[in-house]
């Protein structure tokens, strides 16, 4: 009977039935993914499944896996830095969409910084900190003033953002293409420092202080939002923003401010992949990088809380990466993107799980009573 009982008071923490409710979510979203393998070509429709879910695990040998691993946590670096970004501004009742664009410019004041000023990594760094915090500081000014909403405008930005930037760096692409110079090419010192980590992953050069300090942010986060005046004042103003204005808080402040650093995080973001020479940005690109999107996935599956939202983060970033291991001549890579959709609408129905599953805890404590 008390084992009963233990386990209806653990089934009732709340951290436990986000953590099962993100398990639902993630199951449900393989399965469907799994369907639409089936549907395209149902002889390799299970190896497929297991393709996405090995990613890296697929190379034989030790080194190659490590090498890889990296890949993807150079990925996740910047995923994990946008999902913060939309989490920070949710919990103070914001649903911060324009991370995306806040991203996109951070991308481009680091990269016009590292390839046509000569800065260092650490005052590009700064650069796309400053940037994404100033598209947040617009969103967040319209929302406190003029009652815009934030969705709406975040959007708007988000493509002015993109063609913004295309313009700004088509002075340092390459001749022959409508990427950026390389970094290592035109500004070594522009790139992140590996302190010895790329040892860690087979030499893997990619592989930077990035990661570190990218869970180290959400270390930050969580401790901002738990245990600070500030955290709690800003989540008082997501919960009623008139009741946190008649109990004394500046809700314009607060609201302005928490857009701010949401655009300063996604900024750092960009930052932490394109300061690694991961990737080079194209001039001609017509569509706002996922990366802000996808966090909306991450933020939502770890539960809205920082911790859960690293592991989360590297979720996402798994099975993104591990649909380009698909057979291309048979599945579209972009069937691990559909499946970290599906996640995302799911989590929208996260408290009607909770909701379900603790009516269900309820009637099996009220049978017993009985």
């Amino acid at each position: 009977m008390n084992t009963e009982k233990e386990k209806r008071t653990i089934l009732a923490n709340d951290g436990v039935q986000s953590f099962l409710t993100a398990l639902l979510c993630i199951v449900i979203g393989l399965f469907v993914g799994f369907i639409v393998l089936l549907i395209i070509s149902p002889q390799g429709a299970w190896e497929g499944i297991i393709t996405i879910l090995k990613n890296y695990f697929t190379y034989p040998s030790g080194p190659a896996k490590m090498k890889y691993f990296g890949n993807t946590l150079v990925k996740m670096a910047p995923l994990l830095l946008c999902a913060l970004s939309i989490q920070f501004c949710y919990k103070a009742g914001l649903f911060n969409i324009g991370a995306a664009g806040q991203y996109v410019a951070g991308a481009g004041a680091s990269l016009y910084g590292a390839l046509a000023l000569g800065l260092p990594w650490y005052v590009d760094v700064i650069l796309a900190i400053v940037a994404g915090l100033v598209f947040g500081g617009i969103v967040g000014i319209l929302k406190a003033y003029a009652n815009v909403n934030e969705v709406i405008s975040g959007i708007m930005l988000n493509w002015i953002g993109l063609y913004t930037v295309n313009m700004l760096l088509t002075g340092v692409k390459e001749t022959a293409s409508p990427y950026t110079v390389t970094l290592a090419s035109t500004n070594e010192s522009a790139l992140l420092p590996n302190m010895g980590l790329d040892k860690l992953f087979t030499n893997n050069k990619y592989v930077t202080i990035a990661i570190p300090l990218a869970i180290i942010v959400a270390i930050v986060i969580q401790i901002i939002l738990k245990k600070t005046v500030f955290g709690y004042e800003l989540q008082a103003t997501g919960y009623n923003k008139d009741a946190a204005k008649y109990s004394g808080m500046k809700e314009k402040k607060n609201i302005i401010l928490t857009l701010m650093i949401g655009g300063a995080l996604a900024g750092l973001g960009a930052s932490f992949l394109y300061l690694t020479g991961y990737e080079q940005w194209s001039v001609t690109q017509s569509s706002v990088p996922v990366m802000g999107f996808n966090g909306i996935a991450a933020t939502f599956l770890g539960g809205l809380d920082p911790i859960g939202t690293i592991f989360a983060s590297y979720f996402i970033q798994h099975i993104t990466s591990g649909g380009s291991y698909l057979d291309k001549a048979v599945y579209p890579s972009q069937v691990s993107d559909l499946i970290s959709a599906i996640i995302i609408y799911l989590c929208g129905f996260v408290l009607f799980f909770k909701t379900v599953f603790n009516k269900r805890l309820n009637a099996k404590k009220g049978g017993e009573k009985a």
